[in-house]
């Protein structure tokens, strides 16, 4: 991090900035290595919007940015970054308005593109701390393997429906101890499928807010070296029943990063890690919605099959039979042979997954995957 002893503030920062100042145990110190700090803030979404109004309203001297979405109408029940406004602006782009009219004192530096093994570490060496926000197992171990190759400290956190987590990862204490990282609390990642996505099983709207917040508590502390880090330790919250539990991690001998053998020594294909893609696998057959509608206007003919779940049936359909994903085995029967099946869940992960076990266990070869799932035919049908 840089030296922050040199650190200077105008008239109107050190106003704003008065009620941390002014706390004993805080102090102007504080607020200067809150101000030469780089954060880097993976995510823009749910969790990343409180954790940059934080960060922002906070004083963090430089906050970067890594979006590569636009803001849909759908993220505003939990997205409190955006607004009516924003829907169809890049999410990156949206969001540095919002941070800079919060916060005139600041830099904003976005990166909007999408991260990956082969840009994380060029992305990642720029900032002193990295503040995980992102909703999927391979990035969340991306950003993992890039921190600790880096030195680079991660302030994690996830949500889905009711519960939230949060830690601190790859975190060196003032006796320059190492704490643990994403691999010591996860070795390996969960089968696809699952555990489905906050997009997939949904997440109550407060819930980011509340966690994101956490998350932002944590960072400043690393920052600041005030109080104690969520270094070695797992912060469980239960928004339903209003439960916390911590859980404490220990080092790995084992992790394949810097246990005592280390494999690992450069950033490697995560989608083939999390079981998302097998080179040697026979690549299943998919459409477009464009594809799709000009089946339908031609009077192709062809079945269609859903295969969420019923509640997210009854929100919105487009008028397939619904076979959600851990029954569509058992019911193959009910499957025709005679024309085209076309199977479509939220966004094409899970119906691709169906697809895959109808072909293995029946043998089928007239199933196409609708790419995009119903969020593209949606978007697809308000554009004509």
């Amino acid at each position: 991090m840089a030296s922050y002893q040199d650190i200077t503030f105008s008239k109107a920062e050190l106003a704003r900035y008065d009620r941390h100042i002014i706390i004993p145990d805080f102090g102007l110190a504080a607020q200067q290595k809150l101000k030469a700090a780089k954060v880097l803030v993976i995510g823009s979404g749910g969790l990343g919007s409180p954790l940059l109004l934080y960060l922002a309203a906070a004083g963090v001297g430089t906050i970067g940015i890594v979006e590569f979405d636009v803001v849909d109408d759908s993220n505003l029940q939990r997205q409190v970054l955006f607004g009516k406004n924003d829907v169809g602006r890049a999410k990156a782009r949206a969001a540095k308005s919002r941070l800079q009219a919060l916060n005139p004192h600041i830099k904003i530096q976005l990166h909007n593109t999408r991260l990956t093994s082969e840009n994380a570490l060029q992305i990642v060496k720029k900032y002193d701390v990295v503040a995980d926000g992102t909703d999927n197992f391979p990035t969340r171990y991306l950003v993992n393997d890039a921190c600790v190759l880096l030195g680079k400290t991660n302030v994690y956190a996830s949500i889905f429906q009711f519960d939230g987590q949060v830690s601190v990862f790859n975190y060196r204490d003032a006796d320059g101890v190492l704490g643990p990282n994403y691999r010591d609390l996860y070795p390996t990642p969960p089968p696809p499928g699952l555990v489905p996505s906050c997009a997939e099983g949904g997440v109550l709207g407060v819930l980011p807010g509340i966690v994101g917040s956490m998350q932002a508590n944590e960072v400043i502390k690393v920052i600041t070296g005030v109080g104690t880090p969520l270094s070695g330790r797992l912060f469980l919250f239960d928004a339903l029943n209003f439960e916390t539990r911590t859980f404490n991690i220990k080092r790995r001998a084992d992790n394949p990063l810097n246990g005592d053998n280390p494999s690992i020594t450069q950033l490697i294909d995560y989608e083939f890690f999390c079981g998302l893609k097998n080179p040697d696998e026979k690549p299943i057959k998919e459409i477009t919605v464009e594809t799709f509608l000009k089946w339908q206007a031609l009077g192709e003919p062809y079945q269609l099959i859903d295969v969420r779940e019923p509640n997210e049936y009854e929100t919105a359909n487009i008028g397939g039979l619904l076979l959600p994903l851990g029954t569509v085995t058992e019911h193959a029967d009910q499957l025709r042979r005679d024309v085209k099946v076309v199977v479509h869940c939220r966004s094409g992960v899970r119906s691709a997954k169906a697809i895959r076990a109808l072909e293995a266990q029946y043998g089928l070869d007239n199933l196409y995957n609708l790419k995009g799932g119903i969020l593209a035919y949606q978007e697809q049908a308000q554009e004509v």
